[in-house]
């Protein structure tokens, strides 16, 4: 169990698997500077922890996120350009951090995902969502734009569906999210549900999974050219001489568990 250390988020660490919960419950999960901040911290911790394999995204209560934090809205108000710039980029910071994190990513939502919340969702690798689930890209009612979370909207959604949801802002429920690729599953039972992806993981590669989060990063332009085809060459050339890549591949030839297997059948630590 990881000693917790924050005042607006809870982190939990577990025979690998690690929780950071969103823990303002009395605003619906809404986040400001401070929460933004611990968040940065909590997943840099977990990037560098070797008994992590995957990290979870949860909350506390009835509704994932509500988005940014009115108070927070008011002080954004009152700011000058550079001040907001130096507060923007910290909510940019966030969403690259968790975007980027090196071990598999699992949201699990429940209630309201609106604004920012739902950049969160779209940074991780797997999102599942309660059947009561709503999503929100409310920001042009206040006359403004979900600018920061926009590239992993739009690389979630698409471009077409991207328009219409950040024009309208209407609130959209969890199938029209399963729809438009927000979310991989519903199902009201999150832990449950969460249980055979947790499982599917666990039995896989860490290395082959941090590699496979880059290659389709490198790959999120669409384009083929004869860059794409030396750098996908020579990455599975290099994972293949790899220890873990020989090891996997040992492994399937005896007819035996790999390495990471063993290791993860034995009771963990926590730090």
């Amino acid at each position: 169990m990881l000693s917790n250390q924050y005042k607006f988020i809870e982190c939990r660490l577990e025979q690998g698997v690690a929780e950071l919960i969103l823990n303002r419950v009395e605003v619906h999960n809404a986040f400001d500077e401070v929460m933004i901040s611990e968040m940065i911290q909590a997943i840099e911790h977990f990037a560098k922890n070797s008994q992590c394999t995957m990290l979870i995204l949860r909350a506390n209560g009835k509704n994932f996120s509500a988005g940014a934090d009115l108070n927070w809205m008011r002080k954004q108000a009152q700011m000058d350009f550079e001040q907001n710039l130096t507060d923007a980029h910290e909510l940019a910071k966030l969403m690259h951090v968790l975007d980027k994190f090196p071990k598999p990513t699992i949201a699990l939502v429940q209630g309201a995902a609106f604004g920012g919340a739902l950049g969160l969702i779209c940074c991780c690798d797997i999102a599942i969502a309660t059947t009561r689930a709503s999503f929100c890209l409310s920001e042009v009612k206040l006359g403004l734009i979900p600018a920061v979370i926009s590239p992993y909207v739009v690389r979630a959604m698409g471009n077409r569906q991207s328009r219409r949801f950040m024009l309208t802002a209407e609130r959209f429920s969890a199938d029209v999210a399963l729809t438009h690729q927000v979310i991989h599953d519903i199902n009201d039972d999150l832990d449950a549900a969460a249980a055979p992806f947790i499982a599917a993981l666990n039995a896989n590669s860490p290395q082959g999974m941090a590699w496979a989060k880059n290659l389709v990063a490198y790959l999120e332009n669409g384009v083929i050219d004869h860059e794409t085809l030396n750098f996908t060459s020579e990455q599975i050339a290099r994972i293949r001489v790899s220890d873990e890549g020989q090891e996997g591949l040992n492994a399937f030839f005896e007819k035996r568990p790999p390495a990471w297997q063993t290791a993860k059948s034995d009771p963990q630590g926590a730090q």
